[in-house]
C-alpha cells in the first residue's frame, strides 16, 4: 500500500514539474505586479512549413516527320520508369511525374513494355513492332 502512495506521489510531483512557470511582470506605467490569472502572450509560432512545390511535368512531344526523329525515353508514370517512343528533342521528366503522383497518392508497382526501336507513324512516334520484345518488363 505504501508502495502505490509513494508511486502516485511521486507521478504528481513530476506533473507538476512540466507545469510552465507563471511570470509575474510589472505593468506599463504601473508598479504593480500582474496577476497570475492574467492571460499569458503566447509564445512565438515558427513559421509554418511551405508546401512542397511539386514540379509539373513537361510537356512530351510525341510528333515525327521520320523515323530519324524518334527515340526512347524515360517519361515516367505513376508506377516508376516508363520508356516511350517521343521525338528525339523532346523534353522529359520522370521525376516531376513521380512527384505529382506520390503528391496525389498515387504510387504502385507496375510493368512496362520494352522498346528497343521507334518509328514515325502518321507523324507520331510509335514502338516499331518489329523490333518488339513483345514482354513486360518489372519494375524494380
Amino acid at each position: 500500500m505504501h508502495r502505490i502512495v509513494l508511486i502516485l506521489a511521486l507521478t504528481l510531483l513530476a506533473l507538476a514539474g512540466c507545469a510552465a512557470p507563471v511570470s509575474v511582470s510589472p505593468t506599463a506605467g504601473e508598479g504593480s505586479q500582474a496577476s497570475e490569472s492574467a492571460p499569458r502572450p503566447a509564445p512565438p509560432m515558427s513559421s509554418p512549413t511551405p508546401p512542397r512545390q511539386v514540379q509539373a511535368p513537361v510537356e512530351v512531344d510525341y510528333s515525327c516527320r521520320s523515323n530519324a526523329d524518334c527515340a526512347v525515353k524515360d517519361v515516367g508514370n505513376c508506377c516508376g520508369s516508363m520508356p516511350a517512343c517521343v521525338n528525339r528533342d523532346s523534353p522529359t521528366n520522370p521525376q516531376a511525374v513521380q512527384a505529382q503522383c506520390s503528391a496525389r497518392g498515387l504510387v504502385g508497382v507496375c510493368g512496362f513494355r520494352e522498346i528497343s526501336a521507334c518509328q514515325c507513324v502518321s507523324g507520331r512516334c510509335e514502338p516499331d513492332p518489329a523490333s518488339d520484345a513483345s514482354q513486360k518488363v518489372p519494375v524494380q
